[in-house]
């Protein structure tokens, strides 16, 4: 592409399944040509409580690199990829936290006219995953944004099953993050890269 898909992926995770989506997300844009930005929500949870969960510890030291999102982030970005755990059938509090802060930006228009899609991790089958990506997409109508849903635009995604955006079970922590969906998030990110840059070259015009 001659000027590349600027993407931003924004997520919250707190056991590490939502960002090695995220990380698949990320790969598999640079791959198509896009600049991509790899940023978590920031967390708001007390020590103690992370602390508690020894996997939750484990991998807030190991994504402690990993800069946390900010609304410039947004501004800079063709194209936002949100992705969360379920939490009671919504986004996490972290995520929500940090799409709250984007009113500024709202108010002056900058929202409007990106592509926008997510994804999503639950501990259980089916646990919320098509409301939670819905309860985000709320949040899209408000910004002017367009949403590039996967749908079953590919093979994987009758495989996958999720047309709202790539989902995964991870069964209490026991299931890793499979083929399954690994090639749903490729063909997710390659959708919105796709669809960023059609926009980006039609609005150029």
């Amino acid at each position: 592409m001659s000027t590349p898909v600027k993407l931003a992926v924004i997520y919250y995770s707190s056991t590490g399944f939502s960002a090695e989506i995220a990380q698949e997300i990320a790969q598999t844009a640079q791959k198509a040509g896009a600049e991509v930005r790899l940023l978590k929500a920031a967390e708001l949870a007390p020590e103690a409580a992370i602390a508690s969960n020894e996997a939750w510890a484990a991998h807030a030291a190991a994504s402690a690199g990993i800069p946390v999102a900010t609304p410039a982030d947004v501004e800079w970005a063709d194209a936002v990829i949100f992705g969360s755990p379920t939490r009671f059938g919504n986004i996490s509090s972290q995520l929500k936290q940090f799409i709250d802060t984007l009113g500024g930006l709202w108010a002056q228009g900058k929202l409007a006219n990106k592509v926008y899609s997510g994804f999503v991790t639950t501990a259980t089958a089916h646990g919320g995953q098509e409301s939670t990506l819905l309860a985000l997409y709320n949040s899209i109508h408000h910004f002017g944004g367009l949403i590039a849903s996967p749908g079953y635009t590919n093979a994987v995604k009758f495989i996958d099953g999720n047309p709202y955006g790539t989902s995964h079970t991870d069964a209490q922590g026991n299931n890793p993050v499979g083929e399954q969906t690994r090639n749903a998030a490729r063909h997710q990110a390659e959708r919105v890269i796709q669809i960023a840059a059609a926009l980006k070259a039609g609005l150029a015009t």
